[in-house]
């Protein structure tokens, strides 16, 4: 899951950042509107975690703007107030969900979680590809000879090939997908990821790669 965090206060905005990052999410952070702005024109985010109050281009203004923008991208407004009147103010504005400050950071994982299975077409439960199968839900992936322990890229990259249903799934989107705005886009981090993929996975393999195009995960012929 990719997710934005706008947010002025640097402090807040870092810890929230680290914190996703451990619940395995690509995370980038902006601590103005103007630079959340930029940032969500050029990156399909899944969630936008949105300040109200923000130096520059406002929250409110900037919410309208990703509303307009058409895409899937789900925004959780993030505020010091939590009167009645500015949570229906925030809803108006077209965010789909409202948390007020301070809050408790397991309610932010579970709500953010929640607004990405919104932002995403409906996976089913159980992500499968042969005998191996990916739990999203619960993060385990199991192969018939038992449970797989894999790093959290790994895991992600296993996660967007199986969602793809069998289609090709080029390096450049992994890596948006997967990884934040610090990746290199010129390195070998997507390879290497896959390699050592494939080698926990065993044998038979599942990923195929497609020379030119990227990697996929072929869907069993529901005929054969």
């Amino acid at each position: 899951m990719r997710v934005l965090v706008v947010e002025d206060e640097e402090p807040l905005a870092d810890a929230i950042a680290r914190g996703l990052r451990r619940e395995g999410m690509a995370v980038d952070v902006a601590l103005t509107g103007d630079d959340g702005h930029e940032k969500s024109s050029v990156t399909r985010y899944d969630v936008v975690l949105l300040d109200r109050d923000l130096p520059g281009m406002s929250g409110d203004e900037l919410c309208r703007e990703i509303v307009a923008s058409g895409e899937l991208t789900r925004v959780l407004m993030l505020t010091a107030s939590s009167s009645v009147s500015d949570r229906v103010d925030g809803l108006s504005l077209g965010a789909d969900d409202y948390l007020a400050k301070p809050f408790a950071f397991p309610e932010l994982v579970a709500r953010v979680r929640a607004l990405g299975r919104r932002a995403t077409p409906a996976a089913p439960p159980l992500l499968t590809a042969g005998d191996v199968e990916l739990d999203p839900a619960k993060r385990i992936v199991r192969r018939a000879s038992g449970p797989i322990d894999l790093t959290r890229k790994e895991f992600g990259v296993l996660e967007v090939l199986l969602s793809a249903s069998g289609s090709v799934v080029s390096s450049e989107e992994l890596l948006e997908r997967v990884w934040d705005e610090n990746a290199d886009p010129f390195t070998t981090t997507v390879r290497v990821t896959v390699m050592t993929l494939r080698k926990k996975l065993g044998e038979p393999g599942i990923i195929e790669t497609v020379v030119g195009s990227g990697y996929r995960v072929p869907v069993a012929d529901a005929g054969a």
